[in-house]
């Protein structure tokens, strides 16, 4: 899986980006989805496959005292059908993590294959050549600007602080469970 055109590509759209890559702290993790395996199964694997991410990019920020370190989780389909379809699987998974995550400086991303996204500027984004979830550390100040349909979540994350606690010290890390808690959420504010 060759990504490097796509990542040079998004050095514009994220100022981080570069100097992450130069240093190593880029990282790409792919997941292959066998269609044959229940959604939910899924769901929970890409779950937990990003606690791992999450835990390894407060390791990194806490150790190098960098918000450099970035995982993506690469979700490949291997075959057709609605549980093989990676952007419904992405989505519960994508807002329990950044709601569990996010007040300890974790953020959470969400790029779909192929669709075309704009940045804050307004200039058109490369389309992702898979669908992944990128893992990172928030940038307080810039950060809570993506989060504007959450603005409890917003405002958490421009407070954010890692305290190394552990996020699931209110309940299981446990799909199941995460994704009851995730659903009893506010909805977003669509605009």
């Amino acid at each position: 899986m060759d990504v490097s055109g796509y990542v040079t590509a998004m050095y514009e759209h994220c100022p981080f980006l570069k100097a992450s890559t130069a240093r190593g702290m880029t990282c790409w993790t792919v997941y292959e989805m066998a269609p044959e395996v229940h959604r939910y199964s899924l769901e929970a694997e890409l779950f937990h496959a990003a606690v791992r991410a999450a835990e390894w990019v407060r390791s990194s920020a806490r150790r190098t005292l960098s918000p450099l370190a970035c995982e993506n989780i690469v979700v490949l389909s291997a075959g057709e059908g609605a549980d093989a379809d990676p952007r419904e699987l992405m989505a519960w998974p994508h807002w329990a993590l950044k709601h569990l995550y996010g007040p300890v400086g974790v953020m959470f991303g969400k790029f779909t294959r192929g669709v075309q996204e704009w940045d804050k500027h307004g200039r058109s984004v490369p389309p992702a050549p898979y669908s992944f979830l990128p893992v990172r550390s928030s940038v307080r100040l810039r950060d809570p600007a993506f989060l504007t349909d959450t603005p409890d979540l917003s405002a958490t994350v421009a407070t954010a602080d890692d305290d190394g606690h552990d996020v699931f010290a209110h309940m299981p890390c446990e799909w199941k469970v995460v994704r009851e808690w995730a659903g009893s959420l506010p909805a977003p504010k669509r605009r």
